[in-house]
């Protein structure tokens, strides 16, 4: 099968990866512009450019499919490739219908949620932010509306009670690789079968902002402790320790701390207070100017004491 592969990020390097190792035909990739980074601002290419110069496959970068000359000339390339499907995994820009109505199998979307649920930007860390046990991703024909089209597979997972957004993100993203070959093989053998979506079923998965980093620890242990896994590793949640900035990668539930929310209950292994009577325990941080850390390794050169108060502001 000829197949345009569309992708930016690093979720969506293993699915173009078990397609061109199941040994489709993929005739070019699109991703999104190369982007300054770093100290010096350097060019640096999307991991999905890089996966697919690594395979001698073409790639396009244009900065609309939507509008404009550069649109027009993206959208005149694939229909001159004719490809018989496009595959979408995180790619970063809205397809126009002309452009869904290309290829003959259609355009297929990687989506890392269990439609309709959480349909958005970023699935996979407000699973964990709302406290979910399960997630998946799902094959959906692509649409026009965000995340709306008919489901065609799904693969579930269980979320580990520690687990946090970055460690889910790297085992849901192997998963569409397993879910992409098995679609591309039902859209052969022509066994897919195509589910719509129950609309009142849906909810929202909003882009995560830098405002959401610090942590209040009046709230629940366990909304805490989902909110430091949500946000691991970024932005990464975040709070005020004698006036300096307090980066928290890790946490565990503890329960049955007594203490004021933020307080700090045991300095021998950094657990703080929460605002139920429970508390949760810290188990890699990143102080300011430092390095990432396990709890033990930070705390032989930063001495906390029972007592002292996680801040969520340097106001409070």
């Amino acid at each position: 099968m000829n197949i345009i592969y569309m992708g930016t990020p690093d979720f969506a390097v293993p699915p173009l990866n078990a397609i061109i190792s199941s040994g489709e035909n993929v005739q070019a990739v699109f991703t999104q512009p190369d982007k300054p980074k770093g100290r010096g601002f350097k060019l640096l290419p999307t991991p999905v450019k890089e996966c697919a110069l690594s395979h001698n496959i073409p790639v396009y970068q244009p900065l609309s499919l939507r509008k404009g000359e550069e649109g027009a000339a993206a959208e005149a390339l694939i229909r001159e490739l004719a490809p018989d499907l496009i595959v979408v995994a995180a790619y970063g820009q809205i397809l126009p219908q002309s452009i869904l109505d290309i290829p003959k199998f259609g355009c297929v979307n990687i989506h890392a949620s269990l439609l309709p649920r959480y349909r958005g930007a970023a699935p996979i860390q407000r699973v964990i932010l709302d406290g979910e046990t399960e997630t998946g991703v799902t094959a959906m024909r692509m649409a026009d509306g965000i995340d709306t089209g008919d489901m065609m597979m799904k693969l579930s997972v269980k979320i580990g009670e520690n687990e946090t957004a970055s460690e889910l993100h790297d085992r849901l993203s192997q998963l569409g690789a397993e879910l992409i070959v098995r679609t591309i093989e039902a859209l052969k053998n022509g066994t897919a079968v195509y589910e719509k979506q129950d609309d009142s079923q849906s909810c929202h998965a909003a882009k995560i902002d830098k405002s959401m980093s610090f942590t209040d620890f009046s709230l629940p242990a366990e909304q805490v402790h989902n909110h430091i896994r949500g946000l691991s590793a970024s932005p990464c949640a975040a709070a005020y320790l004698c006036g300096k900035r307090l980066k928290i990668f890790h946490s565990e539930l503890v329960k049955g701390v007594s203490g004021a929310p933020g307080e700090i209950v045991n300095a021998d292994n950094f657990t703080v207070a929460c605002g139920d009577g429970n508390g949760v325990k810290l188990t890699e941080v990143q102080g300011e100017g430092g390095k990432r850390l396990k709890t033990a390794d930070f705390l032989r050169g930063f001495k906390i004491e029972k007592g002292m108060i996680l801040k969520s502001s340097q106001n409070e």
